[in-house]
């Protein structure tokens, strides 16, 4: 091949130069479309994963830790996958009931990880792990693979991820997925919502987007909703 046939190389940039930058955002937004075309495809319906969110804070015997574990033994009896964050407290809680409920190793128990600075090691009772170095791309695919999710008692982490579901759910970005708030925590939340929100003299949400979230008293409830949500999956199936 002659010097006259060669593919010409691609021009080249300064690294300090505004051309690599617009090079970078280019770059940038074409894998976050991919990313967004993959996103819409769906795990297949053979699945019902309900992802629990909560705080990391928790230890075993406190009463959140066994009643989250309680929670999720009694989905993974239904047949649901658990799936987490897959750090300590109330996600060690929800992997581990989800391991007591599944004897027969049916179903799974799933953990995202995301890499922190004080990072801690994943829970012993994790059977998959998909590990992440952002919360973006955890949040992404926490709801790429959810059929419902379920917030228990929680900081500010379990605050971002509760949040970004309910307005996905608001937008339309979600449809059919049970959003289930247990405890009195979250039901004063949507409480202090409605009276701020739809109270004031400027409307800030509609009525519908904050009935989004179904508020529970505890555990129990919570698989009473599930249970529904499942029924109506094989009914339409």
């Amino acid at each position: 091949m002659t010097d006259d046939e060669r593919p010409a190389e691609p021009a080249t940039v300064g690294t300090a130069s505004e051309e690599v930058f617009k090079v970078v955002e280019t770059a940038l937004y074409d894998v976050w479309r991919v990313a967004n075309d993959l996103a819409r495809i769906r795990p297949p319906d053979d699945y019902y994963r309900v992802t629990i969110f909560g705080s990391s804070r928790a230890e075993p015997g406190d009463e959140i830790y066994d009643e989250v574990k309680r929670l999720a033994r009694d989905l993974a009896a239904m047949g649901c996958d658990i799936v987490t964050g897959g750090g300590p407290g109330l996600m060690q809680a929800a992997n581990e009931g989800a391991k007591l409920g599944d004897p027969e190793n049916v179903t799974r128990s799933i953990g995202l990880p995301v890499t922190l600075p004080h990072e801690e090691e994943p829970n012993p009772f994790v059977e998959k792990m998909y590990h992440h170095e952002t919360f973006f791309t955890r949040l992404h695919h926490f709801v790429r693979l959810s059929s419902a999710f379920v917030v228990v008692r929680g900081g500010i982490g379990t605050t971002l991820e509760m949040a970004m579901i309910w307005q996905l759910l608001q937008v339309r970005h979600m449809q059919g997925v049970p959003l289930i708030f247990i405890g009195a925590m979250w039901k004063d939340l949507v409480a202090w919502a409605k009276k701020y929100m739809l109270g004031g003299e400027r409307i800030l949400a509609s009525a519908e987007d904050l009935g989004i979230p179904v508020c529970v008293a505890d555990a129990d409830e919570a698989c009473a909703v599930i249970r529904r949500s499942l029924e109506q999956r094989d009914a339409d199936a």
